[in-house]
């Protein structure tokens, strides 16, 4: 059984004294190994710092790096709130789409606002080093935990039973990074844990479609090893985590391969669905974004959560960023349960224009703060231009503020845990795979399923839906939450036919080049590996 702070919400960052941090360029991304305070013959002796390894793993997603990554950051070239996995990700995903936009001028963000990112862009290769920091995290758990080093270290019987289940564990947030890697990169160096660490060869470029095959492959792999849904412990890896990841990676097979496999979709989706899976809608919306969506009924929507505690997993990243840059102009720091607002993230207009009403819209998911804003953005560095959002916020759904509120804390940090898979976007991704020709589901049902997620936000029922409805619907449903820009370009409606403000860099939006559905690869990395070409445009 996994401790408290894994078992509740990684409630410390269990490696502090095992693992160092690993400060490097992305050179050599995969070519390498963390450095260790004690040997991994000394670490991956004990099965309980085996458990403290795999607990660093899931901290990754959370945190920057040891002691919060306030001052100790995992990357050595960016400032540690910018290192954190979930900031980066969320902003790449969020500032690049019809969604959000950031009043700061930090270098490289204007360039997300307005789609004009090159390989010289610090929080593309900020998201980038990060995967591979993650990667090459996983791949040294995996070289150390093997059946024959176990035995050779005299871990037997149910303690190696354990590590291989953590092992199963770790294989799926390796696929989950190479997913991230596979979305926004496409083609990128690949390593596992048969690469020769130190052997002086550098990783070699894998297609986007071998590595979609890989990621399959290891996520079916592991299917049966992980536990029942619901059945290791609140936010760790379980069969639940992985139907959803595939079936994310079916659903945008054809951008990622070329081949659609929207029957594969459905029929992991299924699963999730499944009575026996234990997943119901959280019976209000607003509760899955507030500071004990762990213990409330918005628990038993969510499938992964990225876990977050004001005490003891503080960084600057994670939720932290999205409550206190949601906050600014009138409002009130104290309601959203921090300690001051940082004027940043808005909404872009087309946000607001998806709820009927706007920014009065009864629909519940319409958590728009208007008083002094305008909804139409002039000037991005003002945050009064377009409206704010309440939808993050580090209170309880009793009206509490998180436990990193004063007295106990200073306000800085919050308990919001981000939910990365929820049963909602399960729902909308079957009804989609349904309508784009998957079988093993029927019309009736994608409609239902679609519906129930508008019930849920008292919204009128559709009597039919369309794919121009689910996308609606995930804008409606999903904004804020890192899925708008592999959404876009799923549909289309990415670089060219439609457009947001300062898209392409102008205040109206134009297209954009094609290209930018992806990311181009760091120039740092390319200098580093001669393996490595860039994508085309870059």
């Amino acid at each position: 059984m996994f401790p408290t702070y894994i078992n509740s919400r990684l409630r410390v960052l269990a490696l502090a004294a095992v693992l160092a941090p690993v400060a490097f360029s992305c050179s050599k991304d995969l070519d390498q190994s963390p450095s260790y305070l004690a040997s991994p013959e000394v670490v991956y002796r004990d099965p309980e710092q085996i458990q403290q390894v795999l607990a660093r793993l899931y901290a990754t997603l959370s945190v920057s790096g040891q002691n919060g990554g306030v001052d100790r950051s995992d990357l050595s070239f960016i400032p540690a709130d910018y290192a954190n996995y979930l900031r980066a990700y969320w902003k790449v995903q969020e500032l690049t789409s019809d969604e959000a936009i950031i009043a700061w001028g930090d270098a490289g963000l204007p360039e997300l606002n307005t789609n004009t990112w090159n390989a010289d862009n610090q929080f593309i290769r900020g998201m980038y080093e990060k995967i591979f920091f993650q990667v090459s995290g996983c791949n040294d758990f995996l070289r150390n935990t093997t059946d024959e080093q176990l035995a050779s270290r005299g871990i037997t019987g149910a303690s190696a039973d354990q590590v291989r289940q953590y092992r199963a564990e770790v294989r799926f947030l390796r696929a989950l990074s190479y997913y991230h890697a596979l979305d926004l990169f496409g083609s990128v160096p690949f390593a596992d844990e048969t690469f020769q660490v130190g052997s002086g060869a550098l990783p070699t470029q894998i297609s986007r479609a071998d590595l979609f095959a890989f990621i399959e492959s290891e996520l079916k792999a592991i299917e049966g090893s992980l536990g029942a849904p619901r059945q290791p412990g609140y936010a760790r890896a379980d069969q639940a985590c992985c139907w959803t990841l595939l079936t994310k990676l079916y659903l945008n097979a054809q951008v990622y391969t070329g081949t659609a496999r929207n029957t594969e979709a459905v029929t992991y989706a299924n699963k999730v669905l499944a009575p026996s899976a234990g997943y119901q809608l959280s019976s209000t919306y607003r509760f899955l974004f507030l500071a004990d969506n762990n213990t409330s009924v918005a628990r038993n929507e969510i499938i992964l959560p990225v876990v977050n505690d004001g005490l003891r997993t503080q960084s600057f990243g994670n939720t932290t960023f999205l409550v206190h840059a949601s906050v600014g102009g009138s409002m009130s720091a104290t309601e959203a349960g921090v300690n001051g607002g940082w004027f940043g993230i808005r909404a872009k207009s087309n946000l607001v224009d998806l709820f009927p009403g706007g920014g009065a819209s009864t629909d519940a998911r319409a958590l728009f703060y208007t008083a002094g804003q305008t909804k139409q953005i002039n000037t991005i560095s003002s945050f009064n231009d377009g409206y704010a959002s309440t939808k993050w916020r580090n209170v309880t759904s009793t009206g509490l503020p998180g436990s990193g509120f004063p007295p106990a804390g200073n306000g800085d940090f919050v308990d919001t845990d981000y939910p990365l898979f929820r049963l909602a976007d399960v729902q909308l991704m079957y009804a989609e795979a349904v309508l784009r020709g998957g079988t093993g589901g029927t019309a009736g049902t994608a409609l239902s399923q679609v519906n129930a997620v508008r019930a849920r936000a008292k919204a009128t029922p559709l009597a039919t839906v369309s794919l121009q409805d689910i996308l609606d619907e995930r804008g409606r449903e999903l904004y804020w939450e890192g899925h708008r820009r592999t959404d876009l370009i799923r549909f289309g409606k990415y670089a060219t036919g439609y457009n947001w403000p300062f898209k392409g860099g102008v205040a109206a939006g134009k297209d954009i080049e094609p290209f930018r559905t992806v990311f181009p690869l760091p120039n740092t990395d390319l200098v580093a590996n001669p393996n490595l070409k860039q994508n085309t445009g870059y």
